[in-house]
Formats: C-alpha cells, structure tokens, sequence
C-alpha cells in the first residue's frame, strides 16, 4: 500500500474512532492546490470531514486558530470537532457540497455575492488580526516571483534580460506601493467563490488557514476577478462599488472616493494575478497536477483589464508581450 493510501486509512480510522462509528460510508471530497486532502465519512444522515494534512507540510494548529478568530467574528466556518496536531488530522463539521463556483449562475449571483459580501465585512470588521502574518513587502515580493520562477523561466522557458529585469522591479515595486498603502484587515487570502459553499447560515466559509493582516481591497478583488469564473468588467465593477459603499456604512477605512477605489483594485488584482499564474504554473511543474495552469489565460485577461485602463502599468504590458514572442 502507497503511502498516500496509508494516510486515508489513518485519517478515516482516527476520525470514526473519534466519532464512535465502526461502519460508515467514506468517499474522497477534493484535494486542494495544498498538500491537504479532505475525506468525507457518513453514516445514515449523519456526516462530517476529515482532513488529511501531513504535520511536515502543513499547520493545523494555524488551521484552528484561523477557525476560532472566524468564528468570533460571526462568520460561518467549519466546527473543529477533534484535532491531532501531532499526525496532522483534524475533525471537522461537513459544510455540506454546494460550493458557490459549482451553484453561481447570473440569475443568482447578486444574491450569493451579496451574502459573501456580508460575511467579509463582518470578518474585516471583527475578527482579529493581530498575530496573524503581515502581508509585508517581503511576502508580496515572494508571491510576485513566483511568475518570473514559474511560469516564465518554465512554462515560457524565457530567459529575461537586465534591462527586463530592472523593468520587472519597478512593476513589482509600483504593486507592492499600492498595496501597502491600503488599510490593512483581516485577509483570508483566498476568498474566492471555490472556498465558499451555500450553506445555512450562508455562506460557509473555508481553506482560511493562510490568513495574514492585509489589504483591505485583496479580499474584495478575490471574490469577483476568480480563478474559476469570470463576469463583465462593468459587472465586477459594480460589485467592488457596492462592496465600497456597505464598508463605509459599516465604519471600515474604505476610500471615499470610488475612482481611487477602483483603482486600488485594479493594483491589488494584478499583484494576485502574476501571484496565481506563478503559482499554477508551480503546481504542474513541481507537483505534476497540470489542469491549474489551463486557466492561466483567464488570469491574462483580467491583466489586460487593468492595464488597459491603468498607464503607470505600461511597462508590464511591454513585458509580457516581448516575453510571450520569445515564448516556447
């Protein structure tokens, strides 16, 4: 037996001896872009969730914290049932298996969107960041690299010269400006439609585990420019505008001014994207899971969104299209 299978049967037995179950039904729910995996055991009507997260790759004890300054703020988040921080397995409540990317649709998506905006702002406002990681030039830094690293000297198998190089620096610097400038909050880091399920109360949030103190507009930019689903510009627009406007009400240091706002979206977004593509590209050369890097061109063309209306970003334009001509 693998060791891989030699982990599900630990992370199924631990948790129904946890439970008290002798026969349950167990299926496989997702392995995530993480070395996480997430196993669901039934049994009758009953169900709850393992997750398998081996102890020399991820931190579960980060995972419960997050969880617990969540759930202070009124969120809806998994319910940690029993933890093994030694073994790397936690016991989870189930969220249920609607998650919003598989649900949304355009007669819903204002409804859900506006239920995950008020989930946000109730975590922005009241859970507690202090001790979490800052989102520090040197990690926003970090992340921009993984597109140089990745997905051009890999995927595009494109060597960039100094002057690029140098142009490269100014872009990151001009990034990395606008996003220290913001208000920082609680971040989840990863508030996309994928990790927020339709649940009651609504909606259900998870994979918050790397959380960090951070801007306030990274969020907002992750819910609406997604990996996995993309809206009209003018849609997604109105969306951070409404965003912009319930923040104010409820006493968050959002801009008054909606241009500046849109704006500082547009920034933030692009950190993340060159970040996301990296970071798929990543994916499929160092951990041979290749179906990420499929949506790169999704990510491209929310890049050629802020550019197009953002001339300080001229230069990544000149950038990405030499560098796509000497692509391989």
């Amino acid at each position: 037996m693998s060791t891989t299978d030699d982990r599900r049967e630990l992370a199924q037995s631990w948790a129904a001896a946890q439970l008290g179950w002798k026969h349950f039904d167990a299926e496989s729910v997702s392995s995530d872009a993480s070395f996480r995996r997430y196993f669901r055991l039934r049994r009758g009507d009953a169900c709850h969730i393992v997750m398998d997260a081996p102890p020399e790759h991820e931190d579960t004890d980060r995972f419960a914290d997050v969880a617990a300054r969540l759930r202070r703020s009124g969120v809806h988040v998994p319910e940690v049932l029993a933890h093994d921080t030694e073994r790397g397995l936690m016991l989870l409540e189930d969220l249920g298996c609607r998650p919003y990317h598989q649900v949304l649709d355009a007669n819903n998506a204002d409804a859900l969107f506006g239920d995950a905006l008020d989930a946000m702002l109730r975590f922005q406002r009241g859970a507690d960041p202090q001790g979490l990681p800052d989102y520090d030039p040197a990690l926003l830094m970090r992340e921009l690299a993984l597109f140089p690293d990745w997905f051009l000297a890999r995927h595009w198998q494109v060597d960039p010269t100094d002057g690029e190089l140098d142009a490269w620096d100014l872009v990151c610097a001009t990034l990395i400006r606008w996003a220290l400038d913001q208000p920082q909050v609680f971040c989840h880091r990863d508030f996309m439609p994928r990790n927020l399920m339709v649940a009651e109360p609504n909606p259900g949030i998870i994979d918050f585990q790397d959380a960090v103190r951070g801007p306030i507009s990274y969020d907002p930019v992750c819910l609406f420019r997604d990996a996995f689903l993309s809206w009209p510009p003018e849609q997604v627009d109105g969306w951070l505008e409404h965003y912009r406007n319930k923040a104010l009400e409820a006493g968050l240091p959002v801009p008054e001014d909606a241009d500046l706002w849109r704006r500082t979206c547009d920034f933030m977004g692009v950190q993340r994207h060159l970040k996301v593509i990296g970071i798929f590209a990543r994916i499929r050369y160092r951990d041979g899971k290749p179906r990420y890097l499929e949506d790169a061109p999704r990510f491209f063309a929310y890049l050629d969104q802020a550019i197009d209306r953002n001339p300080e970003l001229g230069d990544l334009r000149r950038l990405l299209a030499a560098w796509r001509n000497r692509s391989a």
